[in-house]
C-alpha cells in the first residue's frame, strides 16, 4: 500500500499541498490582522499603528479585567472584614459616551481583601449579584455559589471575609448571627498588610453586531451599579487607618463612594473577572486547515476507489486474500502521511502566523506550549483521521464521488458555517458541533468558557460545545464505526 501511494504522483503532490494549504492560507489571512491603532493621530486624521497595552495578567497568568471602584483601608496581618449590603441597583451613567442604566446580571458588590491595588493582583471576595446571588469569587477564575436571590432592604446579605495567613473564607448570613460558609481560598504570597475593604463593579453590556469569516463583532454599553453597605468593621491586626476610596483600574464620572454615618453608598463600573474577549487565539493561525481538509479527504476516498474504478482491487484481494488487512494497511498508510503533512503545515502556521500577529500589533491569547502542541499535533490528527474516514468510506460506496460528498457534507459543511461562516443560529452551530464529525475541531480550542463572565460564547468565537478531547473523540468515533462497516462489508460482498 506504500508503493502504491508513493507511486501515484498526484496523491503525493496532493499531500504536499495540503501542508502548504494550512501553512500559507494560515500565514496569508494572519497577515491581515492589525491590532487596535493605539497610537498618535496624525495631522491628516491618520493613526499611528502601535500595539495597544496588554491586558493584566492574573495571577496564574491568564488574562483578566480588573477594574472597580474600592472604597478600603490597609489590613495589617490577619484579620476580619463584616459588611451588610442591603440594595444594589443600576444606575445612570452621566459623563459616559453610550452608557446604560441596566442592571447587568453579573453586576457586584460586597467586600474584598486584596494583596493590592494593581491590577492582576491576588485577592478574595464575597458579594452580591445582580442575578446570581451570594458568591465567593478569588484570582478571577474560582467561583463559589453561596445563597441564591437579590438583595433589598427587605431581605439584605451579610458578608464577612476572614484572613488567617494565604487562607481567606468566605461566609455569609441573612441576619448577622447565623454564619454560613461558602468557600475558602489559598492565595499564594500574600504581602503581610493587605487592602481590605467595599468595592462595585458593573460589566459593560455586549450583543453581536455582525459575524464574518474572521469572528464576530459585537457592541456594548458602559454601565453603572451602586450598591448601599452598613454595619461595616474591620477587626484584628494593628489599626489600618481611614477609609479611602480609589477607582481600581481608571476611574469615571460617574465612579464614587459617599459615606454618611455608618452608612456606605458605593458605585462602580468595569469587573473582577477573566478577561475573554481581548486578543487573538493561536488557533487563529490555523485557518488554512480548512483547506487542507478538502484535499485529504479527495486523497483519502481516492486511495480505495481508484482500484475499484480501474478493477485492480481484485488484484489486491488476489495477493493478500485477508481483505481486512488490506484495509488496515491503507488506512496506516493514508493516516500516517496525512498526520505528517498536517504536522508540518500546522507548525509553519502557528510558528510564523504568531510572527505575524505580534508584529501588526496583535495581542496574543496567552497559552502554555503544551497546549500549543495539543493544537498542532491535533490539527494534524484531525486531518489524519478525516483521511481514513474517506479510505472507509471509499470502501463502503466504492465510489469516489459518494464518499467525497458524504464527508464535505459531515465535516467541512459544518465547520465551515459553525466557525468560518456563521451564518446558522448559535443552537445550531453548537448542535452540528457536537453530532457531527466536524466536532474533531474542538481540539483546536484554546479558550476557556467561564460561567461567572457574560460573553457571546459561540464557535465563531473559538468556543467550541464539547471540549478539546471530547470532541475528537467523536471524530475518532465515526471513523472506528466506518472501518467496522468497511470491513464487513469487503468480507461480505464480492470484489
Amino acid at each position: 500500500e506504500w508503493t502504491k501511494f508513493v507511486t501515484v504522483r498526484g496523491w503525493v503532490i496532493a499531500m504536499v499541498v495540503s501542508a502548504l494549504l494550512t501553512a500559507g492560507i494560515g500565514i496569508w489571512a494572519t497577515s491581515g490582522y492589525h491590532g487596535l491603532p493605539c497610537g498618535k493621530t496624525l495631522p491628516g486624521g491618520q493613526m499611528v499603528a502601535a500595539a495597544c497595552p496588554a491586558p493584566p495578567l492574573g495571577p496564574g497568568g491568564e488574562m483578566v479585567t480588573d477594574s472597580f471602584y474600592f472604597v478600603g483601608q490597609p489590613l495589617p496581618g490577619d484579620g476580619t472584614l463584616t459588611a451588610r449590603v442591603t440594595s444594589l441597583a443600576g444606575s445612570a451613567t452621566p459623563g459616559i459616551a453610550g452608557g446604560t442604566s441596566a442592571l447587568q446580571p453579573w453586576a457586584k458588590a460586597g467586600i474584598i481583601i486584596k494583596a493590592s491595588l494593581r491590577q492582576g493582583s491576588a485577592y478574595a471576595a464575597m458579594m452580591v449579584t445582580a442575578r446570581h446571588g451570594v458568591r465567593m469569587q478569588y484570582d478571577y477564575t474560582g467561583d463559589v455559589a453561596g445563597r441564591p436571590g437579590a438583595v433589598s432592604a427587605t431581605s439584605p446579605r451579610w458578608l464577612r471575609l476572614v484572613r488567617s495567613g494565604d487562607v481567606l473564607t468566605g461566609y455569609e448570613s441573612a441576619d448577622g448571627t447565623r454564619w454560613t460558609m461558602v468557600g475558602t481560598a489559598q492565595l499564594g504570597g500574600l504581602p503581610a498588610s493587605v487592602q481590605a475593604g467595599l468595592f462595585a463593579a458593573s460589566p459593560a453590556s455586549s450583543h453581536t453586531m455582525s459575524q464574518s469569516i474572521t469572528g464576530s463583532s459585537a457592541a456594548g454599553a458602559l454601565t453603572l451599579t451602586t450598591a448601599r453597605f452598613d454595619h461595616v468593621s474591620v477587626s484584628g491586626g494593628r489599626p489600618g487607618g481611614r477609609w479611602a476610596g480609589d477607582a481600581v483600574g481608571g476611574s469615571s464620572p460617574s465612579e464614587g463612594y459617599h459615606r454618611s454615618g455608618g452608612t456606605f453608598t458605593v458605585s462602580g463600573t468595569g469587573d473582577i473577572a477573566p478577561l475573554v474577549s481581548n486578543g487573538t487565539p493561536v488557533e487563529r493561525t490555523l485557518l488554512g486547515a480548512f483547506a487542507a481538509l478538502i484535499t485529504v479527504i479527495v486523497v483519502g476516498a481516492m486511495f480505495m476507489t481508484a482500484e475499484y474504478r480501474r478493477g485492480l482491487i481484485r488484484v489486491t484481494f488476489a495477493a493478500s486474500p485477508a481483505r481486512t488487512r488490506v484495509l488496515a494497511a491503507k488506512a496506516v498508510v493514508i493516516g500516517s502521511v496525512t498526520f505528517v503533512a498536517g504536522l508540518a503545515g500546522s507548525a509553519g502556521a502557528l510558528l510564523l502566523g504568531e510572527r505575524l500577529l505580534r508584529s501588526n500589533g496583535n495581542f496574543i491569547l496567552p497559552t502554555t506550549a503544551f497546549t500549543q502542541v495539543r493544537v498542532v499535533a491535533g490539527t494534524a490528527a484531525v486531518l489524519a483521521v478525516t483521511a481514513v474516514l474517506a479510505v472507509a468510506l471509499g470502501a463502503i460506496l466504492r465510489r469516489s464521488a459518494g464518499a467525497v460528498t458524504t464527508l464535505i457534507v459531515g465535516i467541512a459543511l459544518p465547520y465551515f458555517f459553525a466557525t468560518a461562516l456563521p451564518v446558522l443560529p448559535a443552537g445550531a452551530s453548537d448542535w452540528l458541533l457536537r453530532v457531527t464529525p466536524a466536532a474533531g475541531f474542538a481540539i483546536q480550542q484554546t479558550l476557556t468558557k467561564y460561567p461567572q463572565v457574560s460573553a457571546s460564547y459561540t464557535p465563531a468565537n473559538g468556543y467550541y460545545p464539547l471540549a478539546p478531547w471530547a470532541g475528537f473523540a467523536v471524530l475518532c468515533g465515526y471513523a472506528v464505526l466506518a472501518l467496522a462497516l468497511a470491513a464487513i462489508l469487503l468480507r461480505r460482498r464480492d470484489a
